[in-house]
């Protein structure tokens, strides 16, 4: 199910939008990474900003920069994963209830609330009417779109996919996220988020796109050999199954791996399985981390698959994702879970 990623646009707490490939690594300090955004106004029409909300104009900005890169005007067919949706406007329509006693509520900010008003208002922008599908399935919605986007290339439904994984924390969401201890209490350095080993995590976002293709070109980032997800392993010993089950189904075993990016969140319980699985099958095994350099979200992964193509692409593994490689690896293995419940397996290939 080989499919090849032609462009990407990423917006995140790090300065990745314009296509830098983290140059210039940026320090968040507290429980929260929050996105750099760019100036919409050379992206987006600024008739239709003043109607946007912030994740609804990371998701277009973001969309409209892998476009461009590829040379694609309108794409046969849009995936998008987000777990959330658009919060801001949940918390405006819901706060607007409670304040009117559910009595004369306009209609706007429930309309904009769903989870599918991004890939809409991509496809409304791009007047693009071909196949456009939102996925919802918490820590597997970026997957489910990616797996999506690859079977309409392998049965030919189309030429070429944007598909994108969504995610914001707003002020509300985050406090009741809070909450339930998901959060470090105490206020640390995203840089610092592997020497703390403590309970909880930091709060992320993210908006990533990419244009998947099933022709390859000289312009490629990578190929996307395959994707996998397992749902609740009852112990570590299945988890280590399901990946060597996985890699094996490409023909291959976890020595031909150059690099694993896991999903270490900072987290003493979380990290618990990587931490065992780095001492076991991957023990020969040269690893990366990234979450502290996006935080942690369902849809983390798309941020992940941006790190492996453009490290894939520019032949550099930049020491803030791992200092325990060399440089020009050729195979990426991406492992994740989120709260120990979705966990996913991408490869990624050099062309």
């Amino acid at each position: 199910m080989k499919t090849y990623i032609r462009a990407t646009g990423n917006i995140s707490p790090q300065k990745s939008f314009g296509h830098q490939f983290l140059t210039d690594v940026i320090e968040h300090t507290g429980d929260r990474l929050t996105c750099i955004e760019p100036d919409y106004k050379g992206i987006i029409d600024v008739k239709l900003i003043r109607r946007m909300s912030r994740i609804i104009k990371m998701g277009v900005a973001a969309a409209m920069e892998c476009l461009q890169e590829s040379g694609v005007t309108v794409p046969d067919a849009i995936t998008t994963g987000t777990a959330y949706g658009c919060l801001e406007d949940t918390g405006v329509f819901l706060t607007k209830m409670v304040e009117h006693n559910e009595e004369l509520l306009t209609p706007t900010a429930f309309i904009q609330s769903t989870h599918n008003t991004i890939g809409a208002q991509i496809a409304l922008m791009l007047q693009c009417h071909h196949y456009n599908n939102a996925f919802v399935h918490r820590g597997f919605s970026f997957e489910s779109a990616l797996l999506d986007g690859m079977l309409l290339l392998v049965e030919k439904e189309a030429n070429n996919v944007l598909v994108g994984g969504i995610d914001e924390i707003t002020n509300i969401s985050h406090s009741i996220l809070r909450r339930m201890d998901l959060y470090k209490r105490q206020q640390i350095s995203n840089l610092d988020l592997f020497t703390t080993k403590t309970k909880g995590t930091l709060a992320g976002e993210g908006a990533a796109f990419f244009l998947l293709a099933n022709e390859s070109s000289s312009n490629d980032y990578a190929t996307l050999d395959a994707l996998h997800t397992f749902y609740k392993p009852i112990s570590i010993k299945e988890t280590e199954q399901q990946i060597v089950s996985f890699l094996s189904a490409q023909s291959i075993n976890v020595n031909d791996i150059d690099l694993i990016i896991t999903g270490r969140n900072g987290d003493i319980q979380n990290d618990a399985v990587y931490d065992q699985l780095q001492r076991s099958i991957f023990k020969n095994n040269s690893a990366g981390n990234y979450k502290h350099l996006c935080g942690e979200y369902p849809t983390s992964t798309a941020f992940a698959l941006w790190v492996a193509v453009n490290i894939i692409k520019t032949a550099v593994v930049p020491v803030v994702i791992s200092k325990a490689i060399k440089n020009k690896p050729k195979k990426i293995l991406i492992y994740n879970h989120y709260q120990n419940i979705h966990h996913s397996l991408l490869l990624v290939s050099a062309c």
